[in-house]
């Protein structure tokens, strides 16, 4: 398996090339050249594994087993899902009124990233310690990816991980989950912007060619392949519980609904769908609605700045990810996805194509939902089924209950959990409920904490340079 720029004007390069890159060389996302699809019988066999079995498989396509022998990759996802707290790593909820809530937030950071982080964290040791290597990791934040990606790789001697969050922007134990990492290849940077600011600082420090050869600069955020392959599980995952029957042909669809910030979820949803799962995707976004105007109207446009909502890991302007999306719909045509994506990013406004804009609309419906329906479904979930919900996997509550009381569809349906409501007290009391706290997350008001400020007035890049070569430096001493 090979894997190629979506914009189409860089050199393929096999998974672990993929793996150890941010953007690729020309600016684009790295992809698999091929989409393998899977047949019915393949559907059926697979219908009976495990989540982790399902990652074991599905990895199994897109790397080489020249590259990580097939007994090697089992152990390394093995080991990746040892710290999770549910038996089965993840786990379907069945609620009233065919409310099916998938909790993929079982992890150490009570976040749908530990999943494919834990793994991503596994493959990258795997080559280093092959390799005798260093790298330093860029991670940009808008809540939840940050403590994830310094829990994969903490105390590890081969690798400097270098997190940027928005300060204020992130919950408060979102927050201390990352500042109160004390190790020595731990580095978190509060910066006085927001999250597409903080991306476009990590993606202008990736740009510095020097910088990035000299350092083994790579990323952690869903630019990483990596990480959009392994979330391709959670959608075979899904349908596998929610799919009234597996022996009848055609095999019957499912809605599947993803809370949408970056897209990287979503995205791997639509590979799943083009690898032949029935499942019909529904993006579920905030008041940062981009990606729903988009869907709807071809409109893929900033709407002035980022707005503040109790969502916040979905506060994004610009979900870097639907580069994927439009490349696959194109056909893989990498000099369309070049023209579109650099309009994009310079005048920051962009009519999709007619034809590209009829094709996303038909695989993907969207939904956007402000504070107040987030927090009336936080309280109706509460009310039918003692039982809460973060902020984010209200989203996607918010529309099975729409669809609901508007008799609109009554297929299979299964909405996708980001977050334990654990990590959201401040959303939960907004919604007039009582949060629940275990003690690890309480215990986090009492650490010590350690983080660097990036105000306005700072040259965030030359700050983060500075602190990247000084450690460098040190290391080598």
């Amino acid at each position: 398996m090979r894997y190629i720029s979506t914009r189409g004007e860089a050199r393929s390069v096999d998974f672990e090339g993929a793996l150890f890159s941010a953007y690729a060389p020309d600016g684009g996302l790295f992809m698999p050249q091929e989409i393998p699809t899977l047949d019915y019988n393949t559907l059926r066999t697979w219908s009976a594994f495990s989540y982790p079995e399902l990652v074991k498989e599905l990895s199994s396509l897109f790397i080489s087993s020249e590259l990580i022998p097939r007994k090697e990759l089992n152990d390394l996802i093995d080991r990746a899902f040892r710290r999770f707290r549910h038996k089965n790593v993840v786990h379907l909820a069945r609620l009233k009124n065919g409310l099916n809530v998938l909790e993929l937030w079982h992890g150490v950071t009570y976040a749908f990233k530990d999943l494919s982080l834990s793994c991503t964290g596994q493959f990258l040791q795997y080559f280093l310690k092959k390799r005798k290597k260093h790298i330093t990791i860029l991670v940009g934040t808008s809540g939840d990816t940050g403590s994830s990606a310094i829990e994969s790789v903490r105390g590890e001697n081969n690798m400097d991980i270098f997190v940027l969050l928005p300060k204020d922007l992130c919950s408060q134990i979102q927050e201390l989950q990352m500042t109160t990492v004390i190790e020595e290849n731990v580095h978190v940077f509060t910066a006085h912007g927001n999250c597409d600011e903080i991306d476009e600082l990590i993606k202008e420090l990736f740009a510095d060619a020097d910088l990035s050869r000299k350092h083994n600069l790579m990323s952690l955020n869903s630019i990483n392949w990596s990480r959009i392959m392994v979330q391709i599980a959670h959608y075979f995952h899904a349908y596998f519980q929610c799919t009234p029957f597996m022996d009848m042909t055609p095999l019957p669809t499912v809605e599947i609904v993803v809370p949408t910030g970056g897209g990287g979820n979503i995205t791997a949803g639509y590979i799943a769908q083009k690898m032949g799962l029935p499942i019909q995707l529904v993006a579920v976004v905030n008041n940062n609605d981009i990606m729903h105007r988009a869907i709807q109207h071809g409109d893929f446009s900033f709407s002035g700045s980022v707005k503040p909502t109790l969502a916040s890991a979905m506060d994004i302007q610009e979900p870097y990810n639907m580069e994927r999306i439009l490349w696959l719909l194109s056909d893989c045509d990498g000099s369309l996805i070049k023209t579109l994506m650099e309009q994009f990013y310079t005048s920051k406004n962009l009519t999709l194509p007619e034809e590209l804009h009829r094709k996303l609309s038909e695989v993907l419906s969207s939904c956007s939902a402000s504070d107040e329906d987030i927090v009336q479904a936080m309280r109706r979930c509460w009310e039918d089924n003692r039982y809460l919900l973060c902020p984010h996997s209200a989203v996607a509550v918010h529309y099975h209950y729409k669809q609901l009381d508007c008799h609109l569809s009554n297929r299979s349906r299964c909405c996708l959990a980001s977050a334990s409501a654990a990590k959201f007290p401040d959303a939960v009391l907004r919604a007039k409920l009582v949060p629940e706290v275990p003690p690890e997350i309480q215990a986090l008001n009492a650490m010590e904490t350690r983080s660097t400020t990036l105000r306005r007035e700072d040259d965030w890049a030359r700050t983060l340079k500075d602190r990247i070569e000084a450690i460098a430096k040190h290391r080598h001493t």
